[in-house]
């Protein structure tokens, strides 16, 4: 083994004591902290229930506007959802997704023409429809002349209707990315909505 000199084992310890004063700690949230958010968190959700329970108990007519309002696709569901993640953070931890889907989110037709409220397109039998844009599934069932429809409220406020459709791949309330498999068409006709502040949007605009 080496032999050390007093002065270099001297010099050692200085250097030492000092990098040891530098060290910058680092204060990670404390356990008790996460309890006191998550304790926020189900409070607000309890007042929010009894406001709701409140307003309704007040009269038949706010029962009804309740109703009207809160059990159809209207409800700002996107609204609400960025709302809550910019005072709570994020309502589920995001998963890594290691699988891309490969499916487009533009819609390739043959043929395209307006029907009722927004337009027919004529696709591929059975085709594969994605979603267009990331938002919220807030509809799924019969509309009349539409058949089976999967409504998606967009995180850029528009309500985009998917008509026709069979084998849903999604669910009610599901929070879907752009070009996620949505179902397919049963037969040749997708019916297409877009609807976006009280306005119906053609696709082609849209899409643009």
């Amino acid at each position: 083994m080496g032999e050390y000199k007093l002065n270099d084992i001297n010099t050692y310890i200085a250097d030492f004591k000092r990098k040891k004063r530098n060290v910058v700690k680092v204060k990670l949230p404390s356990k008790s902290k996460k309890i006191s958010n998550f304790i926020t968190k189900v409070l607000v959700s309890i007042i929010l229930f009894l406001i709701s329970l409140i307003y309704i108990k007040t009269s038949d007519k706010n029962l009804l506007l309740y109703k009207e309002y809160v059990f159809t696709e209207s409800l700002p569901f996107t609204k609400i959802k960025n709302w809550y993640e910019d005072l709570f953070g994020e309502v589920a931890p995001q998963v890594e997704v290691k699988e891309k889907t490969v499916f487009s989110g533009a819609l390739v037709y043959k043929q395209i023409e307006d029907y009722q409220d927004g337009e027919k397109l004529v696709v591929n039998s059975n085709s594969l429809v994605s979603n267009l844009n990331g938002g919220i599934v807030v509809y799924i069932g019969e509309k009349e002349g539409y058949g089976n429809t999967v409504i998606v409220q967009g995180n850029d406020g528009a309500d985009i209707w998917y008509g026709n459709i069979q084998n849903v791949a999604v669910k009610l309330y599901d929070y879907i990315e752009k070009d996620t498999p949505i179902g397919e068409v049963n037969g040749e006709n997708l019916y297409l909505v877009i609807k976006k502040d009280n306005n119906f949007i053609k696709y082609e605009e849209y899409k643009n």
